[in-house]
């Protein structure tokens, strides 16, 4: 089967990606899903990238925006990078990772980066298999209760 991968422009290429999305971010509620992403588009430049099948299945979904900052540059960065959890280990996230990494090279990025939560470690396996280097630990504090 055949994969493509894709820049969500449209509302209804957003919408399709909320279903995989939700496994990374299961407190995103699905009504509000497009207007957040649409939200992020024009505050951050946020894009929704997907992987799918030539039977139209979204297998895997990356959100990403490309900045700057003194300490890095000009570069891509993951916000949200999954793949279906039925179907991992299939090549889905791995071929969107390469496209990301590619895309990010193509639109002259000085470097690549993401967080991953303490807890992911089958993701934090695959990030270092893809030869990332882990550089620094990130510190949150939150300032508004979730509930």
């Amino acid at each position: 089967m055949s994969k493509k991968i894709s820049i969500a422009k449209t509302d209804e290429d957003i919408q399709r990606c909320c279903e995989v999305m939700a496994e990374l971010r299961p407190h995103v509620r699905r009504e509000e899903f497009l207007s957040r992403v649409r939200r992020q588009g024009e505050i951050a430049d946020y894009k929704l990238v997907f992987l799918e099948t030539s039977d139209g299945a979204v297998k895997a979904v990356a959100g990403i925006r490309i900045t700057e900052s003194l300490a890095w540059g000009k570069y891509l960065y993951v916000d949200d990078l999954v793949s279906k959890s039925d179907e991992r280990s299939q090549g889905y996230g791995g071929a969107l990772f390469d496209w990301l990494v590619e895309y990010a090279r193509q639109n002259d990025c000085d470097q690549f980066h993401l967080d991953s939560g303490v807890h992911r470690f089958a993701a934090h396996r695959f990030y270092l298999l893809k030869r990332m280097s882990i550089e620094s630990h990130h510190f949150g504090l939150k300032l508004k209760n979730d509930g």
